[in-house]
């Protein structure tokens, strides 16, 4: 079969980034993950990353095993850490002969037409080389609304609208939607249907929970999105989604629905 190349934005928790105690970044992760998405570049795809995990990096830097309650604190994890995060996706996207491109936002930057028209123009230069992904995290250290993106969630779905992406892929510690039975909802038509199913937990050291990845499901719906949730601590889940085959739960568009 042969797999027409797609603009896919992948968000990574920091459920699935992290240790399991939270506390430090999992190297192991980041060299699948890494590896996953090289495969799919060298395919022809195009790939953004949404990536958490800042805080969690600053965390054993300042010696700290929980993460703090004061905001301020957070931030100075989030400003330690956030070089640490580049550094792994740096090193390891590198042994497949990719670069990196780091873009740090704010709720601001995605409402000014202007700094919004920017941030487009310069991903639209960074899918021009081929060879580099781009890496995007809310900018934690200066945002002055706490967690105001809900782990990413959001963000992730407002720069898969930015760029006009094919596809988003939220990938989190869970398989996907799950249903009441506890059972993964494999195919959501409509939304709005299913949001009474998203129950509200999270990881200890995660800050969106299923609450926040159904809202930024439907923000990309809406725009046209195929979007999947789907558990990003398991092996070949990215290449299995971008080869349409049937994984975590999917989410179609207006479009994909009536086609069905």
């Amino acid at each position: 079969m042969v797999i027409t190349p797609r603009r896919i934005v992948l968000k990574f928790g920091s459920g699935i980034l992290a240790n399991t105690r939270g506390t430090s970044l999992d190297e192991r992760q980041f060299r699948r993950l890494c590896a996953e998405i090289g495969g799919l570049v060298k395919t022809g795809h195009e790939v953004v990353v949404v990536s958490s995990g800042a805080v969690a990096a600053g965390l054993s830097v300042l010696g700290l095993e929980d993460r703090p309650e004061d905001l301020a604190a957070r931030q100075a994890c989030a400003a330690i850490g956030q070089s640490r995060l580049m550094q792994s996706y740096a090193a390891h996207f590198a042994t497949h002969g990719l670069h990196v491109a780091q873009l740090l936002l704010t709720y601001d930057d995605l409402d000014s037409r202007t700094a919004y028209q920017n941030v487009r123009n310069t991903l639209a230069h960074i899918f021009k080389r081929k060879t580099v992904v781009p890496i995007i995290n809310e900018n934690d250290s200066v945002a002055v609304e706490e967690l105001r993106f809900g782990d990413n969630d959001k963000l992730s779905a407002e720069v898969a609208v930015l760029v006009d992406a094919d596809l988003l892929i939220l990938l989190t510690s869970v398989d996907g939607l799950l249903d009441k039975e506890g059972e993964i909802v494999r195919v959501v038509e409509d939304i709005d249907r299913v949001a009474g199913l998203a129950r509200n937990e999270k990881g200890k050291f995660s800050v969106g929970g299923m609450v926040s990845k159904l809202q930024a499901v439907k923000v990309a719906v809406d725009a046209g999105i195929s979007t999947y949730i789907a558990g990003g601590r398991k092996p070949g889940r990215i290449p299995a989604i971008a080869a349409g085959k049937a994984v975590g739960t999917r989410f179609l568009t207006k479009g994909e629905g009536a086609n069905r």
